[in-house]
């Protein structure tokens, strides 16, 4: 093991390896590791994220869907984001069918993909056991475990922004523009993949280029000019299409209000997250923040501040060694101060060190949306620093102000682990105490010379890594081996304090909405229910409410629909003469019925209901057209449905005779 750890040179901006062959155990073993864990019970989480699901349903069997990302083959709505995250999946489905390894299998080969790219991006600076220790903690960070496992977009994004780290340090390495050109096409795929969230990665992209870049200044500058180029047009051109074809023949853009690409780039996906302000998004202004929506402190989606990423939502996704990175990252820069401007070395600590703290602080103070499996974009940036800064330190450690730092960042991640594995006492109790007892064993082992030498520095590097990573696997193999369905999703065990999420946080047989408000979420002792969010009698996954009882579940705002066999057979009934076998307020009402009988279900409003699509005479005339069989009852939020959708569903509810089959309501519209 230290055979794999030391090296000869210790200011060597390359690293001979001392120990070729165990180097090449270590990869094999991680990327099967890896792949074997993500791969491992997939087929449990069912549907996952039923929203995409349909969407890559709909794509495996219309290439048209499949180009923009349709919810639905017939092609009346898109998905709320652009479609690349979906296109390797939908060409899984069309290939080997309709089920959830075809689906899934492709979000974990990404994962595996991510581990081996973060780990030879590494390697290159600083050799293969800061490569394979940055792989590894890339492949144990819970929510990483969780997110290479489901069907969202974000699995793919990772990838892509480390491709772009990965390209942009060749450009720092050899001062050629092809690589700055390589790095603004990959960041333009990530554009295309989750939109503006990618862009969190350019001001570090930007600025280790200018800082270390070989060539003069303004030659960095245009080459900068290039990759921006670059990333405009690996993305422009599918925006481009999109923008100017003709609407009558191309579906709604999803989550938008004016049917434009480029209002949901800019608005609800774009700086509405930022400032809170998301035209369609499912909560009134800020994400019901207190003052927009009765006081409630910290809004729907969390409060907001430097701790956010520390807090209960988001802590045990991400926040294992965030700490020991920050202190690595600092002592590492100290290490290189009297390297040259073009180090390379630097320069891989300084962009690795933007990305978490840019994307850090962003996620911190964002006042709209936020997800805590977003957080999965900060694994690469932990993993990276941590696999980097634990190598160069302990090369190092002759020095006694290196080996209190490598002491501090244990102990910082020994005291991460303890508040973090608190917050959920009925989780493997005997870890804390475990991890707190050898955390002290490691911080007394770096600080005694001794112990870090001969055969004991064997020893020392377990103890070490025990307290370091015990916390986060821990989570990761829960998070491996729970089941995870519906739009939010988190990773490990209940922590009792998540925000506005899924139905029992994601977790299969979890659902339900204690207390009134969605996902379990808890309101402060004196708080009460913001205006405008009161939940009404009924609303499913109250106690009662129609969809809940055994039977056929109808779905809402957060979680597919699941048909029973009666109602599939019903909707399958002279499918073929029907353009959509059905219609929904909601996505995931409609998803649920779309993935069952694999034939287009209509949703109506897009995710939240409340894109205005189709139109109240839209529906009128597919309806008099004999295009829709039936229009389904309930589904999406109520109180939160958009004109449009009430509507349909008053209109439907007016003129056509209501019947009840396993507990769903149905309206045939041809009689």
């Amino acid at each position: 093991m230290t055979a794999l750890i030391e090296r000869p040179a210790a200011d060597a901006p390359s690293t001979p390896e001392t120990s070729p062959r165990l180097e090449w155990i270590g990869l094999v073993v991680l990327l099967v590791g890896t792949g074997v864990a993500y791969i491992w019970g997939l087929g449990a989480s069912g549907w996952a994220n039923s929203f995409y699901s349909a969407a890559i349903q709909a794509g495996s069997v219309s290439w048209k869907a499949f180009f923009f990302g349709s919810s639905d083959a017939a092609n009346s709505i898109t998905v709320d984001k652009p479609p690349m995250s979906l296109w390797l999946m939908s060409l899984s489905v069309r290939i080997f069918g309709l089920d959830t390894w075809a689906m899934l299998v492709p979000q974990a080969l990404l994962g595996v993909a991510s581990v081996a790219l973060l780990r030879a991006t590494v390697k290159r600076r600083f050799g293969g056991a800061a490569g394979l220790l940055a792989g590894l903690i890339l492949a144990l960070t819970p929510v990483a475990a969780l997110m290479f496992r489901f069907n969202n977009p974000d699995a793919l994004l990772v990838l892509l922004m480390i491709a772009s780290v990965w390209a942009l340090l060749r450009g720092v390495e050899t001062g050629k523009t092809k690589w700055l050109l390589i790095t603004g096409m990959f960041v333009g795929f990530g554009f295309l993949t989750k939109q503006l969230q990618v862009m969190l990665v350019v001001p570090p992209l930007a600025l280790t280029y200018l800082i270390a870049g070989p060539p003069k200044f303004l030659t960095r500058l245009w080459q900068l000019f290039g990759a921006l180029g670059a990333m405009i047009v690996s993305a422009g051109w599918w925006l481009l299409i999109v923008e100017f074809w003709p609407a009558s023949s191309r579906p709604w853009v999803g989550g938008s209000q004016n049917n434009s690409i480029l209002e949901l780039t800019l608005g609800y996906n774009g700086l509405g997250r930022l400032s809170g302000d998301e035209t369609g998004s499912v909560t009134p202004g800020r994400g019901m923040g207190g003052d927009v929506a009765g006081g409630m402190p910290g809004g729907i989606w969390g409060e907001t501040g430097i701790l956010r990423m520390f807090d209960a939502s988001q802590g045990g996704q991400i926040a294992w060694l965030i700490p020991a990175a920050l202190i690595l990252l600092v002592v590492g820069l100290v290490l290189r101060g009297r390297a040259p401007r073009v180090d390379v070395q630097r320069a891989s600590l300084i962009v690795w060190g933007l990305w978490l703290l840019v994307t850090g602080l962003t996620f911190s103070f964002m006042a709209g949306i936020f997800h805590s499996y977003y957080t999965v974009a900060l694994s690469p940036a932990v993993a990276a620093l941590v696999g980097i800064g634990s190598v160069v330190l302990w090369r190092r450690r002759e020095r006694y102000w290196v080996r209190i730092a490598m002491a501090l960042a244990v102990a910082s991640t020994v005291a991460m682990s303890w508040v973090l594995l608190r917050r959920s006492e009925s989780f493997v109790p005997w870890l804390k105490w475990a991890i707190l007892v050898v955390g002290v064993l490691a911080v007394v082992a770096l600080l005694i010379p001794a112990l870090t030498r001969g055969r004991l520095a064997a020893a020392s590097i377990l103890v070490v890594m025990f307290a370091g990573l015990a916390g986060p696997t821990a989570y990761a193999v829960d998070t491996i081996d729970t089941p995870h369905t519906g739009s939010i999703v988190s990773a490990g065990p209940n922590t009792g304090m998540r925000g506005f999420g899924g139905m029992g946080e994601g977790r299969r047989g979890q659902g339900g909405m204690p207390g009134g408000m969605p996902g379990g979420m808890q309101l402060p002792a004196g708080v009460q229910m913001p205006a405008g969010m009161q939940i009404p009698a009924g609303f499913p996954g109250q106690d009662g409410a129609p969809g809940t009882e055994m039977g056929g579940g109808m779905g809402g705002l957060l979680e597919g629909s699941t048909p029973t066999a009666a109602i599939t057979e019903m909707l399958e009934q002279n499918a073929d003469s029907y353009t959509w076998v059905a219609a929904a307020i909601g996505a995931n009402t409609a998803a649920g019925y779309q993935l069952a009988t694999e034939d287009p279900v209509m949703p109506i409003g897009g995710f939240n209901g409340t894109d205005p699509s189709p139109t109240l005479a839209e529906f009128q005339q597919y309806v008099a057209d004999g295009q829709i069989h039936y229009f389904i009852g309930g589904g999406g939020m109520p109180g939160r449905e958009s004109g449009t959708s009430s509507e349909i569903s008053d209109w439907v509810a007016e003129n056509f005779t209501a019947t009840t089959v396993d507990n769903v309501t149905f309206y045939d519209l041809t009689r």
